[in-house]
């Protein structure tokens, strides 16, 4: 289904039974909170890392290095493309006879940490145009999931009070219990399209990270829309979105009356 570039933003229901939501940047405004928790992590270890005799300190930054390297990923496989970026490893664990070693699972959950302390002072919010496209697809009778790498998943949506939205929820907690690679992989959102009992062939994916927007092109899913919310619009294509949104606002739906 190819619909790039066209004037118009449109969601065909005719052809399309299933519609899959990535989370932080799509269903809520949470993707900042995530920059701002993995951005106050690397740089206190890279300050330390430089006060103890490691390279100059230089600091994760916000745009670059977070679309680059986490956006969209899972926590682990997000640390090591940072670090790797940077020249830098650490072990996945602390050695037993080292217990104070720094690891990935230590920053891991310090992010972790960090992100529910920002999001219990600050709440959640979810975009209205997303949640009007979601009780319009409920009404047309299209299948519903809510797909991210976030272990914090079920946590924001009942903070932005959309639990129910969904038919199906896939996250970082599933993808650590059934060993599912993060994206680009389409692991996740394939996951999602068999809980719904669907075909990617007849499924849509709603992406707003690069690295998940090729997952959804690599799953072989009839749709990939792309919602730029960082102004990267030729990337998102460059990945393999058929169509780009500023929002969801814009997507209009065709081929499917209200269900009575």
């Amino acid at each position: 289904m190819t619909v790039r570039d066209t004037t118009r933003q449109v969601l065909p229901l005719d052809r399309i039974t299933a519609v899959l939501f990535d989370m932080d940047g799509v269903i809520t405004d949470t993707a900042s909170v995530h920059a701002a928790a993995w951005k106050r992590t690397f740089d206190e270890f890279l300050l330390d890392l430089s006060r103890s005799g490691g390279p100059p300190f230089r600091p994760f930054d916000l745009i670059e290095d977070y679309r680059r390297h986490v956006d969209g990923k899972a926590r682990t496989a997000g640390i090591r493309d940072f670090l790797a970026s940077r020249g830098l490893t650490l072990p996945d664990t602390a050695p037993p006879d080292r217990p104070e070693t720094m690891t990935v699972a230590t920053l891991g959950d310090r992010k972790d940490r960090y992100f529910k302390d920002y999001i219990d002072q600050y709440g959640v919010t979810a975009y209205p145009a997303t949640v009007r496209l979601i009780h319009r697809l409920r009404e047309r009778g299209i299948r519903l999931a809510v797909v991210s790498a976030s272990r914090n998943c079920a946590a924001v949506l009942r903070a932005a009070g959309i639990s129910d939205l969904f038919d199906v929820r896939v996250d970082g907690v599933d993808a650590a219990r059934l060993r599912l690679p993060s994206k680009p992989d389409p692991a996740l959102f394939l996951e999602a399209a068999r809980r719904l009992d669907v075909s990617p062939a007849t499924t849509a994916v709603v992406e707003d990270s690069l690295s998940g927007v090729e997952a959804g092109r690599r799953g072989g899913f009839a749709l990939v829309i792309g919602v730029d919310r960082a102004h990267q619009r030729a990337a998102l294509y460059e990945k393999g979105a058929h169509i780009v949104v500023s929002s969801l606002a814009s997507l209009e739906l065709t081929g499917a009356e209200v269900s009575p």
